[in-house]
């Protein structure tokens, strides 16, 4: 009897009023993998976080995760989330406990009261990230790197299967970068299911096992060193890099839509549109 994968789309089509975002997209990820997604402007990248997370409906199609909708799987605390920089509101006063606390919602009745087990698995968290001596401190008052360690730690404390990080390594240094590249492979090694928003070309075949190649339609799938062809980034990203190395961070991102914070602390997030 065949696997069931992690995360399971098939067939997915999704319209921005007369803006197609997706294409009858289709991707299937096993359990305990990393995987890279690229693509450049307008390809769907944020759109199809949005899917997965069951923050939108496509127009055809499904999505799968771990055999459930996305809704469900999302509510049981299977997906952790890292969003992107510009979509978290840095000034709210909330501290880094508390950021990474959000993680443990799910597992707290309504009166949202921490028990020792929660504030354990919040102190264990911020330990694996090595954030505890900054655990009280504003998580606005973090440098970049921090602030995605910190939300790494949510997902670790929320004890979430699966983790979507959308550019984890833009504005961060090289302490964080070489810390969360450590964890991913770790929760990897756990179990944990991994998909990577990116432009960080340059380093994809060191940190994940397989990429996505994608322009509102998945051109391909495969391992890094294959997708990464200068005749495969092509497809995507035009001609010219043919004709030139592509930089580690300079790939432009200009995809339909932010991608909204899925942290179950609202007021974090600068967009407040769930529909």
């Amino acid at each position: 009897m065949s696997r069931q994968p992690a995360i399971l789309v098939e067939n997915v089509t999704v319209h921005y009023g007369e803006v197609l975002a997706l294409d009858a997209a289709s991707l299937s990820l096993d359990t305990a993998r990393i995987c890279g997604l690229i693509g450049m402007n307008g390809s769907g990248k944020s759109t199809l976080f949005k899917v997965i997370m069951g923050m939108i409906k496509p127009d055809a199609g499904r999505v799968l995760i771990n055999g459930q909708s996305p809704a469900k799987a999302r509510k049981e605390g299977g997906i952790g989330y890292v969003p992107q920089s510009e979509d978290v509101d840095w000034q709210f006063p909330l501290s880094v406990r508390d950021v990474v606390m959000m993680g443990r919602y799910g597992h707290q009745g309504f009166t949202r009261r921490p028990s020792k087990a929660d504030r354990a698995a919040v102190d264990l968290a911020l330990d694996r990230v090595e954030l505890s001596e900054f655990a009280n401190r504003q998580i606005g008052q973090l440098s970049g790197g921090q602030k995605k360690r910190a939300f790494v730690a949510r997902g670790i404390a929320q004890g979430a299967t699966m983790m979507l990080l959308d550019e984890p390594f833009a504005g961060v240094d090289k302490r964080s970068e070489a810390t969360i590249t450590r964890l991913l492979r770790e929760l990897a090694s756990d179990g944990c299911t991994i998909l990577i928003s990116t432009h960080d070309l340059h380093a994809l075949p060191q940190l994940c096992d397989e990429a996505v190649l994608l322009m509102r339609k998945v051109l391909m799938h495969g391992p890094p060193e294959v997708v990464l062809q200068p005749e495969h980034l092509a497809m995507a990203f035009g001609l010219d890099v043919l004709n030139r190395d592509l930089p580690a961070r300079d790939v432009p991102d200009l995809d339909v839509g932010p991608v909204l914070d899925v942290g179950p602390e609202r007021r974090l997030s600068k967009q407040q549109d769930w529909s």
